[in-house]
């Protein structure tokens, strides 16, 4: 064989040997929450729109859930307005909310159905106010964050009907509230209650991190599997804790409520969710 027949011999194999997982998830819905890193750098993010272009073309059912911190910041500063934060958690008073709404809603969400639609994706884009998809109310806890919102339901109908359509509907996290208010929803809580109403096949999680760690400063002691009973000694023993805990809480209750599996992957790493749904080497941690 020529070394172009040998090049595309490999190729011919790597496509073959995605067919098993094209065939489990085709007309599967998956739920992908999009953030971190992998929303900042230009390469990673077409390499995610491309990813999820992919998917939908072979038959797999995607929705991609977003929130966009970052830009957030962005605007306010722009405004004049100082973020504010509480334990790590921004506060969202009533102007802040509207430009959460406006910058979430608007710019990013519109920036990313053009993306995605640059590289033949067909897509639509929503926030959790469109149809209300999402209907949330005020967090209650320790501190007062605002307009911060825990969710009380979720509607799948929209987003069933664009499905039906073959358009992948890109969600926004933000929801209006039984008293009538804006509500900032964070994106982990927000894609695993969709994907729980959804009854998805796979939730997958992109962050700024290979996993879940044994050691939270080593990234080769990646845990590339879990069950869910094995959290709470996780936790206990200290492998979970801090940022990760409120996102483990999150797929965990996913899993509880009839999602299929769970992954928490590095969006760091170029096509990282294509390497781990279709490949037999997955990338980050996997629950179930």
């Amino acid at each position: 064989m020529s070394d172009l027949e040998l090049e595309c011999a490999k190729q011919a194999e790597v496509l073959v040997s995605a067919l098993p997982y094209i065939q489990k998830y085709n007309d599967k819905i998956i739920v992908v929450k999009y953030g971190g890193n992998a929303m900042l750098n230009e390469d990673l993010k077409k390499a995610v729109m491309n990813d999820i272009a992919l998917l939908s073309l072979v038959g797999i059912k995607v929705v991609l859930v977003h929130g966009g911190g970052p830009e957030i910041n962005d605007m306010l500063k722009r405004v004049g307005k100082e973020s504010k934060f509480i334990n790590g958690l921004r506060y969202t008073d009533d102007e802040t909310a509207e430009i959460v709404q406006m910058v979430l809603a608007g710019k990013v969400n519109k920036d990313l159905v053009k993306l995605l639609s640059s590289v033949g994706g067909k897509a639509v884009g929503f926030c959790g106010i469109d149809g209300n998809i999402i209907t949330a109310k005020k967090k209650v806890g320790e501190v007062d964050l605002g307009n911060v919102g825990e969710i009380v339901d979720v509607d799948v109908d929209p987003i069933l009907v664009t499905l039906e359509n073959d358009y992948i509907p890109i969600i926004a996290t933000v929801a209006s509230g039984e008293d009538g208010k804006i509500y900032n929803i964070n994106a982990d809580t927000a894609a695993a209650a969709i994907a729980a109403a959804l009854h998805a096949e796979n939730l997958v999680l992109m962050t700024d991190i290979r996993g879940l760690l044994m050691n939270k400063d080593d990234e080769s002691t990646l845990i590339s599997e879990i069950k869910v009973s094995e959290v709470p000694k996780l936790v206990k023993k200290g492998v979970i804790s801090g940022g990760m805990i409120p996102k483990i809480d999150c797929v965990v209750e996913a899993v509880r409520r009839g999602v299929s599996q769970a992954v928490i992957i590095d969006g760091r790493i170029k096509h990282s969710i294509i390497m781990d749904m279709l490949t037999d080497k997955g990338v980050g941690t996997l629950i179930k």
